[in-house]
């Protein structure tokens, strides 16, 4: 780990315990850590930073335990199975504060190129590529008026309404490695939709990621159509 990759990780930790520090006192947070108390008030207040192992902890052990309590706590389920997660997907700082985890704890690579599906996943998506340095790319249901060419993807869905999802055939390079990502999977339609993008485009998949999964098909049928890792934060 190079000095540069070492302060990020720091940095991220930190970031971490801001956010646990917010509904807990300084006792709470260090039984939560096993942590000394006054060592994370100096971590939280800014005056010292973690060590590389203690930041490691943070971000891979108690950093994804803690951000799937936080995002099971916005999420909302009415009595007819409908999801709203906009408590999640409009909080930006979040989605940044869960980049870092997902990438740790999946283990994609370094992704060329994140892919979703117009309009919840963009948030989701765009923290990730910012994390990974890398392009944010999402495919819509209209085509752009000024764009040429594009890749398509289409399908008759159970109900027999047929979907059909546009990219703009330069966002995605033979040869890429694509993420994708969405915030929620429930039959997993839109996820094979965007893994065929993915394969007229020549790009080859390196995984396949919800914030949520509504029950357990969709992470299923993904899985079935790629070797690349699938999975999700939390599920309902």
């Amino acid at each position: 780990m190079n000095r540069a990759e070492k302060a990020a990780l720091q940095l991220r930790a930190v970031d971490v315990l801001c956010m646990l520090k917010e509904t807990r006192t300084y006792d709470e947070l260090a039984k939560r850590t096993d942590l000394p108390a006054g060592d994370l008030n100096r971590y939280v207040n800014g005056h010292v930073l973690p060590g590389t192992e203690r930041a490691r902890t943070v971000v891979e052990d108690v950093g994804r335990e803690a951000l799937v309590i936080e995002l099971e706590a916005r999420i909302r389920v009415d009595e007819d199975g409908y999801v709203d997660n906009s408590g999640a997907v409009f909080d930006q700082p979040f989605l940044d504060l869960v980049a870092p985890v997902v990438a740790d704890a999946f283990d994609f690579g370094r992704p060329d190129v994140v892919l979703t599906a117009a309009t919840d996943g963009i948030t989701l998506a765009s923290a990730l590529a910012s994390y990974y340095g890398t392009r944010c790319a999402y495919a819509k249901k209209r085509k752009e008026t000024a764009v040429e060419e594009f890749v398509e993807a289409r399908e008759r869905l159970e109900s027999g309404i047929e979907l059909t999802y546009y990219l703009p055939a330069s966002a995605i390079d033979e040869g890429d490695s694509v993420l994708i990502v969405d915030d929620l999977i429930r039959s997993g339609e839109t996820q094979e939709l965007l893994l065929d993008i993915v394969d007229t485009a020549g790009g080859e998949t390196a995984g396949v990621f919800a914030l949520i999964a509504a029950g357990t098909d969709g992470i299923e049928r993904a899985r079935a159509r790629t070797d690349a890792p699938v999975g999700s934060l939390t599920s309902v």
